[in-house]
């Protein structure tokens, strides 16, 4: 094995990833999870309440909710899309000497699977592992789009970020899976219609309903209740300041954002370096949409690209966690590549060379980079 591992530097390279992995989770399990730990707080018990939707299964079974709970279930999560990534990329490509580069610079990117774990018990990997469910089940029946705008709608319940985050992705991939690989019928684009109006009603119903209307003491005091060793004066102390977002206009958030625009700015040219040492990744994609057979793929799939990152710009404008904005926009170009491979190509694509000196190098920061981080740039 130790000689395989020389032989093939793509081989060492996952060994140091898993390694890299541990050492992240290691981090992450001497950290307060001070904000996931209050979502997990927050259910329905005020009536409809926007990111509650995960803390209102938790009360079914918790009525003191343990911190190490944060832990336990955002650990699961992380493994359930794990196995679906694995899944997905071994239908997609196969797991051959020839597809680890691809592998390494997807699975080992601190865009994906090493920034979901230093940001454990934040809801953006939920989005990732329903957008990878969508492309590993079959697309050929209407109940696929219902199933897409179900899932979308459980994302918006679980947080609302989602309808900008994950929910342009799942569309994406509903359209070059669905509506691409056969005629569209009349009953097809009716359930394409109300699903958009339906996700589109219920985002606008959490953004702007869904904010509490009790008294702030109350509801924190209901946050206080449900913490299951209240001597922990920490947690006290933050379910207090954290749980106020709950009461936070989309205007304050703007405003916080802006606010803090000038400083997060100086962390653009790190974001570009970091994606610039994915070149080949996005060499290989680019080489995959010029391929399609269909012009109008081509156009349908680059119109998609540019949607979904429109989103982000959004987000970007409204909310400043943008490390976790610009990993999960990584992580959903990603996911777009798999569903472009399903398209019919008139030619073969180059594989990323696993001999090349320069993609082996970027192959080999890529895979040292710990994470990417949630609001800064590491």
């Amino acid at each position: 094995m130790n000689l395989r591992l020389r032989e093939n530097p793509w081989r060492l390279m996952l060994a140091v990833n898993i390694a890299v992995l541990i050492g992240v989770l290691l981090y992450k399990l001497t950290r307060e999870p001070y904000v996931p730990y209050i979502h997990l707080l927050v259910d329905y018990h005020f009536g409809f309440t926007k990111r509650a939707l995960i803390g209102a299964g938790v009360a079914l079974f918790f009525d003191k909710v343990p911190v190490w709970l944060v832990f336990a279930l955002s650990g699961a999560v992380w493994l359930i899309t794990l196995a679906l990534f694995a899944k997905l990329f071994r239908r997609t490509f196969g797991f051959d000497d020839a597809h680890l580069p691809l592998f390494v610079f997807m699975a080992g990117s601190p865009f994906f699977l090493k920034n979901f774990m230093h940001t454990l018990g934040h809801f953006d990997i939920y989005g990732c592992a329903f957008a990878i469910g969508l492309l590993l089940i079959p697309a050929r029946s209407i109940w696929f789009v219902l199933l897409a705008a179900a899932s979308s709608m459980i994302l918006i319940l679980i947080h609302h970020i989602h309808f900008l985050m994950y929910v342009p992705t799942i569309a994406v991939i509903v359209v070059l899976r669905h509506y691409l690989r056969r005629r569209p019928t009349r009953s097809s684009a009716i359930a394409g219609l109300t699903a958009l109006v339906a996700v589109g009603i219920l985002f606008f119903a959490a953004q702007f309903l869904g904010t509490m209307s009790v008294p702030a003491a109350e509801f924190i005091a209901r946050l206080q209740g449900r913490i299951a060793d209240p001597s922990q004066q920490d947690l006290l102390r933050y379910t207090h300041a954290f749980g106020l977002i709950w009461y936070q206009p989309l205007s304050q958030e703007i405003h916080d954002t802006w606010e803090r625009m000038p400083s997060n700015l100086l962390g653009v040219p790190v974001f570009a370096l970091l994606i610039w040492l994915h070149a080949p990744l996005w060499k290989y994609f680019a080489g995959l949409i010029r391929s399609l057979s269909d012009p109008l793929h081509r156009r349908i799939v680059i119109a998609g690209i540019v949607a979904v990152s429109a989103a982000y710009l959004v987000m970007f404008a409204i909310v400043f966690d943008y490390s976790r904005w610009i990993s999960n926009w990584a992580v959903c170009m990603f996911l777009i590549l798999h569903a472009v491979k399903t398209l019919p190509a008139s030619s073969e694509v180059p594989m990323i060379s696993s001999d090349d000196r320069r993609t082996t190098i970027l192959g080999a920061i890529v895979t040292l980079i710990p994470r990417v981080g949630i609001v800064r740039p590491f």
